[in-house]
């Protein structure tokens, strides 16, 4: 048990680290416990504290009650409610605050209880769960019925936490959340941003940049939500937090409210656009340096390799398909893994170099197959369940593969050096492991030479614009979903002269050769660079 004999003296994260260091990280992983630092818990407190006469507070998410030990070390009379599932976290938070009347701890879950109540200050670090990780279906009723918004099936817990917690202010209330920054860049978060603009609450959004792991793992891409229902609503002002001293400036700004200087992180709250990714309003973007600009969809489409729902059972190495006698004719040659693939150009030796070496390079592809090994097989996988994994169940057979035909361009998923693109010279498949690009073939406009939009894609003018429409996880993890890069602009090919255009086949067909070689000469992919530079760059 943890004991604190004084909650007011409790300014740091003692507790926390000492039930970490008790509880297993399987069970704080499950009910998501990733604990605010004090020094940011603090700094949340002062926000509510503007409003003067705060009396009453919510902790949705009460975990330890590092917020409520914020506040009380400021205001220890301030009547306060919290909320948990977890019995465990539960039993030790009533054991610390449990000389602190004015401390009401719940074992109730928030989004099903408390509708009714309004507070003063509402203070959270709500749990962090995709969609498939908790019964979104039933919450997202709940919020629905309540708050008469219609929401993507998509949406995290978290945001529901805040859309419900900005239900409960009073007027003058004031609100802090610290928060995962996926939504304000994400499909699902259109609505969550659409919620936010129309009861106009929101004040200042923090977001954390840190290049470095100042805090938690967990907190390298969070940002706080300042929000307050009093009549100053016609502004959101936007922060970047690069290094832990510049939360120096977010205290000024929540010392100075309302009276604030108004400078280009200042938005009109009716200028923000819900629809686009809010990266715009924090972050300088690369695309503006340049002219003609287009959308990449409309140049090529792009979309997520093959899912197969049970890589363990589909996929093949040469010895896997020797032991269970699947002839080769029933096995779609693909690529199941992106560390199979480390050059920009995947040729027909490559993929010969991974069969040689027994790779899993291979996909059981049987339909209507009568070979008795084949059907020997599928019988195997029904005997295991995989007919019935998710994925599988919905498909007819349930052993068919999706249609992906194989795309001339692969695009990684992850990284964290900027978008990988790869040739797919072999004119094989590929799993959710790498995006698929198939140029467009129209007859209205000029198509793209594929030669002349691959070295494009390996330029670091084309990174540098797709850098704007990229997703951030932690320790500078980057992701790029398909309608990321489809959404995302790049210069207007078809405005090169062919001139022009032969050198960059030119210069291009000379890299290629070194990169097949082992040695890639990047002096190749510099003058190409510099070609787009000049012709499309904005002095």
């Amino acid at each position: 048990m943890i004991d604190i004999k004084n909650i007011s003296l409790a300014i740091d994260n003692q507790v926390e680290k000492r039930y970490s260091k008790f509880i297993p990280l399987e069970h704080r992983k499950r009910f998501a416990q990733f604990f605010t630092p004090f020094q940011l818990a603090t700094l949340m407190a002062d926000w509510l504290f503007g409003n003067q006469n705060m009396q009453t507070v919510l902790e949705p998410a009460f975990g330890l009650g590092v917020f409520s030990r914020a506040l009380l070390s400021k205001k220890n009379d301030l009547s306060i409610k919290g909320f948990d599932i977890d019995e465990r976290i539960f039993s030790e938070a009533k054991e610390i605050f449990k000389d602190t009347p004015n401390v009401r701890i719940h074992l109730n879950d928030y989004m099903f209880n408390d509708w009714n109540n309004k507070y003063d200050g509402i203070i959270c670090n709500p749990p962090y769960f995709k969609f498939h990780d908790y019964d979104n279906k039933t919450i997202l009723n709940e919020i629905e019925n309540r708050l008469n918004i219609k929401l993507n099936g998509f949406t995290n817990l978290y945001t529901l936490f805040l859309l419900k917690s900005v239900y409960q202010l009073n007027p003058n209330g004031r609100l802090a959340y610290i928060i995962p920054s996926e939504f304000l860049n994400s499909d699902y978060g259109k609505l969550v941003k659409s919620a936010l603009i129309k009861n106009k609450v929101l004040r200042h959004i923090v977001v954390f940049d840190f290049k470095e792991n100042v805090f938690d793992d967990a907190l390298t891409t969070a940002c706080i939500l300042l929000c307050s229902n009093d009549k100053h609503s016609q502004k959101v002002k936007f922060s970047t937090i690069k290094k832990i001293d510049d939360l120096e400036l977010i205290k000024s700004y929540i010392y100075d409210y309302p009276h604030k200087n108004i400078d280009n992180s200042n938005f009109n709250i009716n200028e923000l656009e819900p629809e686009v990714k809010w990266r715009k309003y924090y972050q300088k973007q690369n695309g503006i340096r340049y002219k003609n600009l287009i959308p990449f969809s409309s140049v090529a489409k792009v979309v997520r390799g093959i899912a197969t729902g049970a890589n363990e059972y589909f996929t093949f190495s040469k010895s896997k398909a020797n032991q269970y006698g699947i002839d080769e004719k029933y096995l779609l040659p693909c690529i199941c893994k992106a560390v199979d693939v480390k050059d920009n150009f995947f040729t027909k030796d490559n993929f010969q170099s991974l069969v040689d070496g027994d790779r899993q390079i291979f996909l059981l592809n049987a339909i209507g197959s009568k070979n008795e090994n084949v059907i020997e097989y599928i019988k195997l996988g029904e005997k295991s369940g995989i007919d019935k994994k998710y994925l599988t169940a919905s498909r007819a057979p349930w052993y068919s593969l999706e249609n992906r035909p194989p795309s001339p361009i692969w695009v990684s998923v992850f990284n964290r050096s900027g978008l990988r693109f790869i040739r797919n010279e072999a004119n094989i498949s590929n799993l959710t492991t790498f995006h698929c690009v198939y140029p467009v073939q129209n007859n209205l406009f000029d198509n793209v030479n594929v030669d002349v939009l691959f070295a494009y894609l390996l330029t670091d003018v084309a990174r540098d614009i797709f850098e704007d429409n990229r997703r951030e996880y932690g320790n500078g993890l980057q992701k790029f979903e398909p309608n990321d890069i489809n959404k995302a602009m790049m210069l207007d090919l078809t405005l090169l002269d062919r001139n022009t255009e032969n050198n960059i086949i030119e210069l291009y067909v000379k890299y290629r050769e070194t990169a097949i070689n082992k040695y890639p000469d990047d002096s190749f992919l510099t003058e190409i660079n510099n070609i787009f530079k000049t012709k499309y760059y904005q002095y």
